[in-house]
């Protein structure tokens, strides 16, 4: 799994892939073990949380699974929200009201510590690893540049661009944009043979 989007928000969107423009064709997140091992690997959630989160799982599985449910709800939020904006167009009110309910569930978990900051280090529950996902959803759209939202050209990864001229076109040059210069490269070779 990749971590392209330049926000929590976007990576946790990016939990899911497939072509540009498309359905998406593979899912990170098959469970709540993967929703704990998504929130560790983009760093949502320190070692000692998931390993509390882990055995509260063990003991509460319909619990677990109730909360991984929500997550994907999340998660069709905001890809419902961020691929409007990647588009040029505007998110529609039900997704907005949406993120407003599960920003004010977050923010009902955290705590303002030291620097001002919101932290979730004291929640013990199952949403834990998406509460921060959440808030820099929020933060994004209400403090970011949303015209640097974009679309991968060769997938259907979400990320923002922060190229000087605002030109960026693949989610990653190392993958998308090197495939799609090879493509192109191998297309032009054809034409001249």
């Amino acid at each position: 799994m990749r971590l392209v989007g330049g926000s929590l928000a976007l990576d946790f969107v990016n939990s899911r892939s497939g072509p540009a423009g498309a359905a998406p064709d593979d899912d990170a997140l098959t469970g709540y073990a993967d929703v704990l091992a998504w929130g560790r690997y983009a760093g949502s959630l320190s070692e000692t949380e998931a390993a509390a989160l882990r055995r509260l799982a063990r003991e509460d599985p319909d619990g677990a699974q109730a909360a991984f449910r929500r997550c994907l709800r999340i998660r069709d939020c905001l890809d419902e929200v961020f691929r409007e904006l990647a588009t040029g167009a505007s998110p529609g009110r039900r997704a907005l009201a949406e993120l407003r309910d599960h920003e004010l569930d977050a923010l009902g978990s955290a705590e303002l510590e030291g620097g001002y900051a919101w932290s979730w280090r004291r929640d013990r529950t199952f949403l834990r690893p998406v509460r921060p996902v959440v808030h820099a959803a929020v933060e994004l759209l209400t403090a970011g540049q949303l015209d640097r939202v974009k679309g991968c050209g060769s997938c259907r990864f979400l990320f923002l661009d922060e190229s000087r001229n605002r030109s960026r076109r693949w989610c990653s040059m190392e993958d998308c944009g090197t495939a799609e210069k090879i493509r192109r490269y191998v297309a032009r070779r054809a034409a001249g043979s």
